[in-house]
């Protein structure tokens, strides 16, 4: 974070950032020295002496009894915790500029892909949003909205942003609230659903003491978060493919794979055993091999492409036993490249 303000300059600026950013990390008061430890700084301890004073004197720090060290005052916090906030701000906003553009692009891409597929091969088809096998927070951001209300927003790492609004009982100060913010991220950063237990809850709201209430909040923000971050997105295009084929246009079996590929639930199912699988090459289930019941009398070929960091998707196609095995595995091949292609370029 830059702190920008037209009463300080650049050097006074690092050197508060230094003070305030120390402070909140050891409660104890801070004195040249320790600052002139900062590397970016390259201060002799007697200039940041000089500085320090004159930030006290513009009423930034304060020095409290006669310690050497220093303190932030009111209005260094306030100066401190503003352009935080606004930088917090800027980067949130940013990102879901970023996320709604990806997902736009994305979700074209994937329904025209699904769509060629079906062309070239005669069958149905199907393809899924690239998805985490397990989403992690990225960071937490508390806001003040009004009195009685915070914004929490979180964002995960797969960069989805969502947004709860906590009430409180009773106002909380800026101080309290950028402690909470450390707190929180130096706590659950990093973390995903499965790796935060009770006794990571229990250790923050003893560290949040009064405001333990507000960590309960964020942790249901936080749930609420990763269980939407799991839904899956599934593209489907040439199901009535399956009309062109004898076998399966009996009225009771098309009626069964129409209202799969419609639902989408069944789809899912094949998804989650896709994924799950240790191999991420392609798979073929042949008749009762398949784990959906309506495709019981089909062939279903799937791959799983992976991006990296644990980001899968599946690609399917579903057709007669007797589909033309050769020229679907060559299709799936040439499409999962394309999706890595695709995916390794907009990263």
């Amino acid at each position: 974070m830059e702190i920008q303000n037209t009463e300080l300059s650049e050097r006074k600026i690092k050197i508060l950032d230094a003070i305030i950013r120390t402070y909140l990390e050891t409660g104890e008061p801070v004195g040249s020295r320790t600052i002139s430890k900062y590397t970016d700084l390259n201060l002799s301890s007697a200039t940041i002496r000089n500085e320090m004073a004159d930030l006290e004197e513009l009423g930034y720090i304060v020095q409290p009894h006669t310690s050497a060290g220093r303190i932030p005052s009111d209005k260094g916090y306030r100066l401190y915790v503003d352009h935080l906030m606004a930088e917090k701000d800027r980067e949130v906003s940013e990102m879901k500029e970023f996320v709604i553009e990806k997902t736009q692009k994305m979700e074209q891409v994937l329904k025209q892909m699904a769509k060629m597929l079906a062309t070239s091969t005669n069958y149905a088809t199907m393809i899924t949003a690239p998805s985490l096998a397990s989403n992690k927070i990225k960071f937490l951001q508390l806001s003040q909205m009004n009195e009685s209300q915070l914004l929490a927003v979180v964002v995960l790492n797969n960069n989805i942003v969502k947004n709860h609004v906590i009430s409180l009982t009773e106002e909380v100060d800026n101080e309290t609230l950028l402690k909470l913010n450390i707190l929180l991220n130096s706590g659950l950063a990093g973390l995903s659903i499965q790796e935060i237990n009770l006794a990571t809850i229990t250790k923050l709201k003893e560290q949040a003491g009064n405001y333990s209430g507000i960590v309960s909040e964020v942790m249901d923000a936080l749930a609420e978060a990763l269980d939407e971050g799991e839904n899956l997105e599934i593209y489907t295009s040439g199901a009535t493919n399956i009309l062109k084929y004898p076998e399966l246009s009996d009225s009771e079996k098309v009626t069964g794979l129409l209202s799969a590929f419609e639902e989408k639930e069944e789809l899912a199912n094949l998804v989650s055993e896709s994924l799950a699988s240790e191999e991420t090459g392609i798979q073929v289930y042949i008749g009762d091999e398949a784990p959906i019941q309506t495709m019981k009398d089909c062939s279903v070929v799937t791959a799983t492409y992976e991006l990296g960091d644990g980001v899968k998707g599946t690609i399917g196609i579903i057709g007669p036993k007797r589909m033309d095995y050769e020229k679907v595995m060559d299709n799936l091949k040439n499409l999962k490249n394309q999706l890595d292609a695709i995916f390794e370029r907009d990263r």
